[in-house]
């Protein structure tokens, strides 16, 4: 599996597992995560995502309950943070927002470092741009728990290249990634200059529902499977893989994001690293992706 860096304190896998749904799965046993870290490990992805909202603000404990030393010291952990919701620890806020405070934060690290029984926090992200954020309150807050070392390194999500560049104005951290949605269904990343702005930096972005939130695989968008589909066909893999590997052939280095509960479906996420998709073949799928030939 391939490792991109993104600091001189940090690399990740190039292939990331994704978190969000871990408390949905009908079992959330101990040793059902560490099966589920274990397939990962299996294939070289180390890299696991997680957030402190996934599972109503539970995802980040289900996950700490399974870790133990071995297999904290073979990982890293994402996590974000600044979504407020009314459920869990936060059920009495009286309307979903975004907080990017330096309280809200501190306490959201605090809260994650806990949950998670870990030290630090291998990569923290603000999780939605926030209309209220003070540029210089929350890169400051960001700067702090980096100095701490609670924190290994900050990015974002969800971000534009405007909010990544008004934060950035704000801290001495260099913030180092974008966790944006990126797929086959959802390829503006690509021309709106969102890919472009961070390939140009050198910041490698993230990219969260690479499959599109399962969407890819439904009736709307059967010419595009069957493309798929004769790909994988041809490479011995699964379409899925295919959708991914697209993705991973782009210069700009984009992680993608994976996740599902299911394990045979987790031992299989490394297939899409072991395909080359060639230019020709990358439009081909984008031309399926669009609808029509491109211009």
């Amino acid at each position: 599996m391939d490792r991109v860096t993104l600091n001189d304190a940090l690399d990740l896998s190039r292939l990331v597992y994704g978190m969000w749904r871990l408390g949905d799965d009908a079992d959330t046993s101990t040793d059902h995560i560490r099966n589920k870290i274990s397939a990962c490990l299996d294939q070289g992805i180390t890299t696991m995502d997680q957030a402190d909202i996934y599972g109503g603000y539970e995802a980040e404990e289900i996950l700490g309950n399974a870790l133990t030393p071995e297999l904290r010291n073979r990982i890293e952990i994402v996590t974000k943070c600044d979504i407020v919701a009314p459920v869990g620890r936060y059920a009495d806020a009286r309307a979903k927002h975004y907080d990017t405070s330096r309280a809200h934060i501190l306490s959201s690290v605090d809260h994650s470092l806990r949950l998670m029984k870990i030290d630090h926090i291998d990569l923290l992200l603000i999780h939605r741009p926030d209309p209220l954020m003070d540029h210089h309150e929350t890169g400051a807050a960001l700067d702090e728990v980096v100095a701490s070392g609670k924190v290994r390194a900050v990015g974002v999500s969800n971000f534009r290249p405007w909010d990544w560049e008004l934060l950035q104005s704000g801290m001495t951290t260099q913030l180092v990634t974008n966790q944006i949605e990126i797929s086959l269904l959802h390829h503006a990343p690509f021309t709106n200059g969102d890919i472009a702005f961070h390939q140009k930096n050198g910041q490698p972005p993230m990219a969260w529902s690479p499959l599109g939130g399962g969407a890819l695989f439904d009736g709307k968008n059967a010419a595009l499977r069957t493309a798929l589909k004769t790909v994988g066909e041809d490479h011995g893999v699964d379409e899925a893989s295919v959708a991914v590997a697209w993705l991973l052939a782009h210069p700009a280095r984009i992680l993608p994001v994976l996740g599902t509960n299911n394990l045979d479906r987790i031992a299989r996420i490394g297939d899409a690293a072991r395909i080359q998709i060639d230019r020709e073949t990358w439009f081909d799928l984008y031309t399926h992706a669009l609808g029509h030939e491109v211009a």
